[in-house]
């Protein structure tokens, strides 16, 4: 049985939090033996593991002792900053307000050794054991140093060689991370966004508008390609100010490495999936076939 005990939670809290998981029979109890004991302000903050029947001595002095256990959270790839402050608010406690507040922070971007003026992008998607209580800086530290040690001195030449900045790099890979649902499609879809900056065409990238809405992500509408934000790259040739999501190390990848083709179009077909296209007659007979197929499923 795992116990969280928050930071500043006073002595009747924590009775509470023990008597509701039945860690103890007495709420009164403990907080006579937390008096008697002379630990009643020593008690500290965490998520404790309870197992067997123990006395109330020994549940008074672990919790003096800080006898704490990890917390396993996953981030997963192409979640932005404010979806994990969410999880890791319900996970291990932090105040996510104040993480994203850290998040949106240059200083403190640039004390993580992040050029940029938000650490959107740069939250590396993994597995993490946190030992509560965490501070959101802390998190975020251990976040920022997994993103270095991934994008390596090889990705970071290879940058160079392309003429970007690893910002620039980050930034595609997010909306690369947005669109994919398949690994060999990453550096297609790479190229697609690749050729189209090359000769100055608009990315029109879904993940960027996804990015904009308070209720997202969601089927968008027409009129949410209407929202006027230099994020929207329907309404902005060239790349977005910064990275719409957390993107893993395959799509950085696949963003400094296109697939060698001439794609300047794509349609979602509905699995995951996309069908690629070099022409605008090609495409747009592609999403006729699609919308058809729907239409068919749905009668």
């Amino acid at each position: 049985m795992d116990v969280w005990i928050p930071k500043g939670e006073p002595v009747y809290g924590i009775a509470e939090r023990l008597k509701t998981h039945s860690v103890i029979r007495s709420k009164k109890g403990f907080y006579a033996g937390t008096l008697l004991l002379r630990v009643s302000k020593k008690l500290q903050a965490g998520t404790y593991h309870f197992e067997g029947k123990m006395s109330l001595y020994q549940v008074i002095r672990k919790l003096q002792k800080g006898d704490v256990v990890y917390r396993e959270v996953t981030i997963p790839e192409g979640w932005t900053a404010k979806r994990i402050a969410g999880l890791l608010f319900r996970q291990v406690g932090i105040d996510s307000v104040e993480f994203l507040k850290y998040v949106h922070d240059p200083s403190f971007c640039r004390v993580l050794g992040i050029e940029a003026e938000s650490l959107e992008g740069y939250l590396y998607p993994n597995t993490y054991q946190f030992t509560p209580p965490v501070t959101a800086q802390e998190i975020l530290q251990r976040m920022v140093e997994q993103f270095h040690a991934h994008f390596s001195d090889s990705l970071k030449a290879r940058a160079r060689e392309m003429g970007w900045t690893v910002h620039q790099v980050v930034t595609l890979a997010s909306i690369i991370e947005g669109e994919a649902k398949f690994d060999e499609e990453r550096p297609i879809i790479s190229a697609v966004y690749h050729n189209r900056l090359r000769i100055g065409m608009a990315l029109q990238a879904c993940p960027t508008i996804q990015y904009l809405l308070p209720d997202g992500p969601r089927h968008l509408f027409k009129k949410d390609l209407e929202i006027r934000s230099p994020y929207n790259t329907y309404l902005h040739p060239g790349l977005p100010p910064g990275p719409v999501c957390n993107p893993g190390i395959a799509s950085l990848k696949a963003a400094l490495y296109p697939a060698p083709v001439n794609y300047l179009y794509m349609v979602s077909n509905g699995d995951g999936s996309h069908t690629f296209s070099l022409r605008l007659e090609e495409h747009v007979k592609a999403k006729h076939r699609l919308n058809q197929l729907r239409h068919r499923e749905a009668l």
